[in-house]
């Protein structure tokens, strides 16, 4: 598989707002090796996961950002993150878990001669679904990809235009998810949606298990707060080999906005809550899906070093993960 340069450079990017406040970090040395390493290249004979995107809905750089963490984005392209979005392979076979604004590079990146076997949503806010359009007339012209959605997610793209016209011009398929059904999408790997809270205006929210035949990755981008959550969020860790779990702000007072309308767990609250589970469990717990203004963005910056002094990890475009 082809991976462009963007795709495996780690970048380096100031963050926008102050100093967020963080829980006092474990000693760097209690941090154990991850149960599942990211390979430099993808594993020759298993099924695995690529994340080919970290940044939150709108991407990084952000529309109409004149803020300094968007500044060198703005003016050199490789300095910016893609929307969140999951890559799963297994041989011949490709998979896409959200369809992104950056559909284009990502797909590119999953599969450069094209081949798409399905598409996995999670709700319907933009930077989840609104990559489809790639799929209809005026682009790739696709032959009845099948796009897996829960019960309203799939009526949604089936009665509003122009999302309905994918189905109705046998661009894409429609699959009916079901809460902790397992889906088994390619030969080795299985796919489980559970439903989060997240401000459901239009669908519900899933997140994914993504079991193989010898590794299980959690996928939760979106989620209001853990503890609006019926599910302990440290079940869902104890139960997969690396968890990547909603990292949108790093903190109260990160942006400009009454931050309760637009609800996240913050990474500083995540870091706290989970901070008191064991070293293996922390290592399993991956920061992802953040926010233009989120400092983890910085790859040398002081929110990265106390994430990872703690014993947590942030995800990062290019990495692969054994199934």
């Amino acid at each position: 598989m082809a991976v462009s340069a963007r795709f495996v450079t780690l970048l380096v990017l100031a963050g926008c707002g102050g100093p967020p406040p963080a829980p006092s970090p474990a000693p760097a040395d209690l941090a154990p090796e991850p149960r599942v390493r990211e390979a430099a290249l993808p594993p020759a004979d298993a099924p695995y996961v690529v994340i080919l995107g970290v940044a939150q809905d709108a991407g990084h750089p952000q529309a109409g950002c004149t803020k300094a963490c968007c500044a060198k984005a703005h003016q050199d392209p490789a300095a910016g993150h893609r929307v969140v979005s999951l890559g799963l392979v297994d041989g011949d076979q490709r998979v896409l878990i959200d369809a992104t604004p950056d559909f284009r590079s990502q797909l590119y990146d999953l599969s450069p001669s094209g081949r798409l076997d399905a598409v996995f949503l999670t709700h319907a806010h933009i930077g989840h679904y609104s990559g489809l359009v790639h799929l209809g007339r005026e682009a790739m012209g696709s032959d009845a990809v099948e796009v897996y959605a829960m019960p309203r997610m799939k009526a949604f793209l089936a009665a509003d235009r122009p999302w309905s016209l994918l189905a109705d011009q046998g661009h894409v398929s429609l699959q009916d998810l079901r809460e902790d059904e397992p889906v088994q999408i390619t030969d080795r790997i299985q796919i489980t949606p559970f439903l989060v809270p997240h401000r459901d205006e239009i669908s519900e929210t899933v997140g994914y298990r993504i079991q193989g035949p010898d590794h299980a990755v959690a996928f939760v981008p979106d989620i209001d707060k853990w503890e609006r959550w019926d599910h302990p969020v440290e079940d869902l860790v104890a139960t997969v080999d690396v968890a990547l779990l909603d990292a949108t702000f790093f903190a109260n007072g990160e942006i400009g906005r009454d931050m309760a309308l637009i609800p996240h767990p913050f990474v500083s609250e995540s870091m706290a809550r989970l901070g008191d589970l064991p070293p293996s469990e922390r290592a399993k717990v991956w920061f992802i899906h953040m926010n233009h203004t989120n400092p983890l963005l910085g790859e040398d910056g002081e929110a990265r070093r106390t994430v990872r002094q703690a014993g947590f990890e942030v995800a990062e475009e290019g990495r692969f993960i054994g199934l």
